[in-house]
């Protein structure tokens, strides 16, 4: 999965370079947003899965061979893929809204960038963020539980499962992206980075709670600063068109 995440990183980098900065969901579709989100999804989350990833593919080595083992991985991974997709049709309600709000009231950017900044700062801190990085960070027990799971598409409810714990544990992140830019590059970059420690450094938690506080820190101090939101500068530009 780790290797899957190379290309993505390609794919997402060249859609970049096409794609605008600006408020709401970029002028996209539905389905092509999430075509987009999914192989974001594969660019930051794969490298920080890995390990679990590897772990149930050696579960399912263990019971078969060639195309079957090969068909059970890829429904393993398109679970996981699943439940980050069913959150980014919540991600481009989001944006859609946003991008509403800054067309006719420019302003609320900096308003909307903060409480974004601040949302994903608290969550850092609150209870169900960290029953979530727990999860990631020691799924051999939760691996073991989903030996139990029915046969009849086991592989894709376990990513499902996964993902579901990735999503609550990784969502206060990711809504950042609304004010830094879905397509911001250099955001993702930074957000793929801070998901890995989180998950696989051994001071993960210690590092979650500095995430916290950095967050608050654009939150409250950077607000007034022009650069803290680059996807709510443009507004005006697009009503000039």
């Amino acid at each position: 999965m780790a290797l899957l995440a190379a290309p993505a990183w390609v794919l997402t980098v060249a859609q970049a370079r096409d794609t605008s900065m600006e408020p709401g969901t970029m002028g996209l579709a539905l389905p092509l947003f999430l075509l987009l989100w999914v192989t974001m999804m594969v660019a930051m989350m794969f490298p920080s899965v890995a390990p679990v990833a590897i772990t149930w593919a050696r579960a399912i080595g263990r019971q078969s061979a060639g195309t079957a083992r090969a068909a059970r991985i890829a429904q393993f991974a398109g679970g996981y893929l699943l439940a980050w997709t069913v959150f980014g049709l919540f991600a481009y309600g989001v944006l859609a809204a946003t991008g509403w709000l800054v067309d006719r009231n420019p302003e609320a950017g900096r308003w909307l960038g903060a409480a974004a900044f601040l949302l994903a700062g608290l969550y850092q801190f609150g209870p169900l963020k960290r029953v979530c990085l727990l999860h990631c960070r020691n799924p051999l027990s939760h691996l073991m539980q989903y030996a139990h799971f029915r046969p009849w598409a086991r592989d894709l409810r376990v990513g499902a499962h996964h993902g579901l714990y990735c999503v609550g544990c990784c969502w206060g992140l990711m809504i950042v992206l609304v004010p830094l830019g879905v397509m911001n590059v250099a955001a993702m970059a930074g957000l793929a980075a801070v998901i890995f420690l989180e998950k696989l450094w051994r001071r993960g938690p210690l590092f979650t709670w500095a995430v916290g506080v950095t967050s608050w820190y654009w939150a409250f101090w950077r607000r007034s600063r022009t650069g803290c939101c680059p996807a709510f500068r443009c507004p005006s530009r697009r009503r000039t068109r």
